[in-house]
C-alpha cells in the first residue's frame, strides 16, 4: 500500500513507542501485554486523532479552507486535537459539542478537553444529546459559508476514508516495529467508537496479510451496529488504498460488553482499569475510550480468553486530558 500518494501534513510524533507492560502482565498472570503508545502522538497531549488529522487537515488545506468545523461529545478528544491542529496551521476551528451524558458537573462541562478546546482558540456550541450531528454540522457550515468562509467539515472522530488512512499507516508501522523486535503479535486490542481507528487498522492488517486478529472493545454502540459501522468504513478505506475486497465481514470483531450505562459514563471496571494502569505502569488512560478498552482486555485476561504465553498488544488511543473532567468519578 503506497500511502505517500495521499496528501498528508506531518503533525504527529511517529513512530509511537511499542513497549511491554510487565507489571500488568504479572498482576494478571499472563498473557504478555504490550502497549502501542498512541497517547504519545503529540498535538495537545496526543491521541489517536492526530494520525487521522494528518490526512484530514492536508485535505482541508488543499481545498483552501479557512475554517474547520467538527463535532463530538462534551469531553471529545477529537475536538481537542482538531483545535490544536487548526492552531498549528493557522485555520479557524468551530466545534459542536453534543451533550450525550446530561451531566451538570462543572469539571465535566468546562475542564479537561473543553478547557483545551478554547485554549487552542476554537469556538464551540452545545447541542442536546440525540441531535443529528451530521445534519447539524451541515446547517452550521452553511451559515459560515453565507458569511464568506471556506468551510471544511470533519465528521465526528475524523472517521471517514481519509481519516482512516492514519490507521492504515499505524498498522504498517506497528507490524514493522513488531518484526524489528521479533515480537509475535497474537492479538491487537483497542477501544472502538466512531469506527475510523478500527476500520483503518483492519484494512492495513488485512492488506498486508499480517495474520494478526484485531479486537475492538466498544464504547457506545451495540455489537452488531458497531461491527457494521466499522465494516462499511473498512470497505471504503480498502477501496481508497487500492486493495478492494481485502476486508471480509468476519474480520471485523467488536466486544461491546464493557460500555456500562452508556457513552462517556465510566463503569466500575473502567475506573479499576484506569487506576491499575496508573499505579502499576505509570500510564494514564481516559474514562471514555482507553479506560473501557483496557477494562475489556483485563476482564478477558481474567476469563482466560488469551493463552498465558500469547503476546497481546493494546493500542492506547490517548485522551488522558479528559480525566480532569471526571474527577468526581474517582474516590481517592
Amino acid at each position: 500500500m503506497n500511502l505517500a500518494r495521499f496528501p498528508r501534513i506531518h503533525l504527529a510524533h511517529l513512530p509511537t513507542p511499542l513497549e511491554p507492560l510487565g507489571n500488568l502482565s504479572r498482576e494478571l498472570g499472563g498473557p504478555n501485554i504490550w502497549m502501542k503508545r498512541d497517547d504519545c502522538t503529540g498535538m495537545s497531549t496526543g491521541g489517536n486523532k492526530t494520525r487521522k488529522l494528518e490526512y484530514l487537515m492536508a485535505d482541508a488545506v488543499e481545498q483552501g479552507a479557512d475554517l474547520v468545523l467538527t463535532q463530538g461529545a462534551t469531553q471529545s478528544n477529537h475536538a481537542r486535537q482538531t483545535a490544536a491542529c487548526c492552531a498549528r496551521l493557522g485555520i479557524a476551528c468551530h466545534i459542536l459539542l453534543e451533550d450525550r451524558t446530561a451531566s451538570t458537573n462543572e469539571n465535566y462541562n468546562h475542564n479537561g478537553n473543553v478547557f483545551l478546546d478554547h485554549l487552542h482558540g476554537a469556538t464551540s456550541e452545545k447541542r442536546p444529546g440525540g441531535t443529528d450531528m451530521a445534519a447539524e454540522m451541515e446547517a452550521v457550515a452553511d451559515t459560515f459559508r453565507a458569511k464568506g468562509k471556506i468551510v471544511y467539515v470533519i465528521p465526528g472522530g475524523g472517521s471517514n476514508p481519509i481519516g482512516a488512512l492514519g490507521y492504515v499507516n499505524c498498522a504498517m508501522e506497528l507490524v514493522t516495529q513488531a518484526n524489528d523486535a521479533d515480537l509475535r503479535m497474537d492479538y491487537l486490542v483497542h477501544a472502538t467508537g466512531s469506527a475510523g481507528t478500527q476500520a483503518g487498522l483492519i484494512t492495513g492488517l488485512m492488506g498486508m496479510n499480517a495474520g494478526v486478529p484485531l479486537l475492538g472493545v466498544g464504547v457506545r454502540a451495540p455489537k452488531d451496529k458497531q461491527e457494521e459501522n466499522v465494516f462499511k468504513l473498512a470497505l471504503a478505506t480498502a477501496e481508497k488504498v487500492g486493495c478492494p475486497g481485502a476486508v471480509k465481514r468476519e474480520d471485523v470483531v467488536a466486544n461491546c460488553d464493557y460500555v456500562g450505562e452508556g457513552y462517556g459514563i465510566p463503569a466500575d471496571s473502567t475506573i479499576e482499569a484506569i487506576t491499575m494502569l496508573a499505579q502499576l505502569e505509570g500510564i494514564l488512560l481516559d474514562p471514555v475510550y482507553s479506560g473501557k478498552g483496557m477494562a475489556g482486555l483485563i476482564d478477558l485476561c481474567r476469563q482466560g480468553f488469551f493463552k498465558k504465553d500469547q503476546n497481546v498488544v493494546f493500542l492506547h488511543t490517548g485522551g488522558s486530558a479528559a480525566l480532569f473532567g471526571y474527577t468526581q468519578a474517582f474516590s481517592l
